[in-house]
């Protein structure tokens, strides 16, 4: 799966992932491949990424996250 991690500033982070986490309005959910399509509000919290390299963890400032196929877009108002 590949992610994007945009602000209205920059890019944050952009590569490919095996699992992310983000903190949903109703509460947090993890995202895995093939996941369904969906587009989601975000709460401020942590953006958790597992990758074949580790985790990294960004704190993100509320915004929005859209899955389709194998490929995630946060759109952050913020990164902390």
């Amino acid at each position: 799966m590949t992610l994007e991690i945009l602000t209205p500033d920059k890019k944050v982070f952009e590569g490919e992932v095996t699992a992310v986490t983000v903190p949903g309005t109703m509460g947090s959910f993890q995202i895995l491949k093939d996941h369904a399509p969906i587009i989601s509000t975000l709460e401020d919290g942590p953006v958790i990424i597992k990758s074949k390299t580790g985790e990294d963890t960004f704190i993100i400032k509320g915004g929005v996250v859209e899955v389709l196929k194998n490929k995630i877009i946060v759109l952050a108002e913020g990164v902390a």
